[in-house]
């Protein structure tokens, strides 16, 4: 089975596949070390830092763990910063993590090394007048919170704070005490988007206590300078991939606190019927309204400010770092141009990071910041590939 094929059956089922699932076992690198992985830069007038976040839900038992478990999930913070040369960049995943991914995708475990971020760990926070507006994310299926730190550094470099949210047992992700977690393959314990959006109601708490001053990390490790007391809990937007689309759909409906959402080629599934009047832009890519009843559904039941884009040659990963990775593990691992095109479409890694970077900052400016882009009134010719689905 090819893996355009996987894609679409898994496509059918409302999930995704990154990375972590692929079709075939790849090569040993035939360079003499591992490639070095690279992500573009952010085009934002500020630096930026970040750190991690160990949150503990002690509402919700975790039934994997067992008895006296509550449920954990790592988040990531990014946010404009300052003296930011002072701190080491952050890696984009750590190690375990990386080797993790690369060998669930059939590629050998020293294949890559990750790359560095625009993120500075732990650097302080950047405040230019009032309180940040923030931006949550949610991944995909059976992947990871740094899937979309092209688009993530941008927005903090733009002086948004970015939340980053690892969905515990469907993703890869590593714990304070050295812990990995993969996703898990049994039925019965598979998280739809529906859990998906309670961990992102968990987390909007969270963000609660940072506004108000507190530290939310389970172990209370310090935060940045800063960052406690800088969130703005009036300008809250959310934005996720695939299956977190779908749960960033669901947020905006339910939580009030959410002002705006984004659907990075999300499949709506299972199917909403509710009705949405804030605003609402869709990314699509493979669940276009044409091809995804269920996309097509959500589309008619929105009632405020809507918009729907899409990038020609896109396929499902392309809003993503995989655009930009993957071509760069291709060449280390022999891949074919086929195979890579069945991973990334024909839409131009360039280009595409120019997507990821420009649109979802225009999103937010326009409905968190009320910030004007005609980029949004219709078809730019800085950006001919992007169609305007009417």
């Amino acid at each position: 089975m090819t893996r355009r094929r996987m894609l679409k059956a898994t496509l059918a089922v409302g999930t995704a596949l990154p990375i972590g699932v692929a079709p075939r076992a790849w090569a040993a690198s035939a360079a003499p070390g591992p490639v070095q992985l690279t992500l573009p830069a952010p085009t934002g007038p500020y630096p930026t830092g970040t750190v991690a976040l160990h949150l503990v839900d002690s509402s919700r038992p975790d039934p994997v763990a067992g008895p006296g478990h509550h449920r954990e999930l790592m988040a990531g913070v990014w946010y404009p910063a300052r003296d930011a040369e002072r701190y080491p960049p952050a890696r984009w995943t750590p190690p375990a993590v990386l080797r993790a991914l690369l060998t669930s995708g059939g590629f050998p475990a020293d294949a890559a090394v990750a790359p560095l971020t625009a993120g500075h760990q732990g650097a302080p926070v950047r405040r230019t007048g009032g309180r940040l507006p923030v931006v949550v994310f949610s991944h995909g299926a059976h992947d990871h919170r740094a899937d979309t730190t092209t688009v993530v550094q941008e927005l903090a470099s733009h002086g948004y704070v970015v939340v980053t949210v690892d969905h515990t047992y469907d993703t890869f992700s590593e714990f304070p005490d050295g812990r990995v977690i993969v996703p898990l393959m049994d039925p019965k314990h598979a998280m739809r988007p529906a859990d998906f959006a309670t961990d992102i109601r968990f987390v909007l708490d969270r963000i609660e206590d940072l506004a108000a001053g507190r530290n939310p990390d389970a172990e209370h490790r310090p935060l940045p300078a800063g960052l406690r007391g800088a969130l703005d809990l009036h300008r809250i937007g959310m934005f996720g991939w695939s299956k977190g689309g779908t749960a960033t759909a669901l947020v905006v409906i339910e939580d009030q606190r959410v002002r705006a959402g984004l659907s990075l080629d999300g499949p709506m599934q299972p199917t909403i019927t509710t009705d949405l009047n804030r605003p609402f832009m869709m990314m699509t890519a493979e669940n276009t309204r044409a091809a995804q009843p269920s996309a097509a559904e959500f589309w008619s039941h929105l009632r405020g400010w809507r918009l729907n884009i899409q990038a020609d040659g896109a396929v499902h990963p392309s809003y993503g770092d995989y655009q930009v990775l993957i071509p760069q593990l291709a060449k280390a691992v022999g891949m074919s141009d086929e195979d890579l095109r069945g991973w990334i479409g024909t839409l131009d890694p360039a280009r595409a990071v120019r997507i990821q970077q420009a649109y979802p900052l225009a999103f937010f400016d326009l409905h968190l910041r009320h910030r004007t882009s005609h980029l949004l009134d219709g078809p730019s010719p800085a950006f001919p590939e992007v169609k305007f689905v009417p």
